[in-house]
């Protein structure tokens, strides 16, 4: 008798995509730069929102540790605290997507982006992928004094 395959068996504590947002999160939580910059593929990317934004007007994302470190200093290290409230998980082949919001907490304000936050790893269990489905125009309306 065969072992059932890995897609009617997913393993979601320990499953690479998983691990690897879960690290990203954790450093990001923590205010960890490098901790974050190392959980990344060499050639890893982020797409923070998909396509043309404020942080990127080509829409092309940011690839590589240099790029990957710009990115955190125009976004992530400009805010107080960021929240992760994902209610949803989806896993599929070597990816993990999370339905839910990020709360940012900046400038003594709070806003609130939902969407779908998405994670691929690498063979490696290094995270190649970083995609957040959030609208920008919705988030800023949601904006208010902390």
């Amino acid at each position: 008798m065969s072992e059932s395959p890995a897609y009617l068996n997913i393993d979601r504590e320990n499953h690479p995509a998983v691990l690897a947002g879960r690290r990203s999160r954790e450093a990001v939580e923590a205010r960890d730069k490098q901790a974050w910059l190392d959980n990344f593929a060499a050639d890893g990317s982020v797409e923070d929102p998909v396509g043309p934004s404020m942080f990127d007007e080509e829409g092309k994302g940011h690839r590589g540790a240099d790029e990957l470190s710009e990115f955190w200093d125009k976004t992530i290290a400009n805010t107080e605290k960021i929240d992760f409230q994902f209610g949803k998980e989806i896993i599929c082949g070597d990816e993990v997507a999370y339905i839910g919001t990020i709360v940012t907490h900046i400038g003594g304000h709070i806003s609130e982006a939902e969407g779908v936050f998405t994670y691929r790893a690498d063979a490696a269990g290094d995270l190649a992928a970083l995609r957040a489905f959030w609208e920008v125009e919705a988030t800023m309306k949601s904006l208010r004094k902390a």
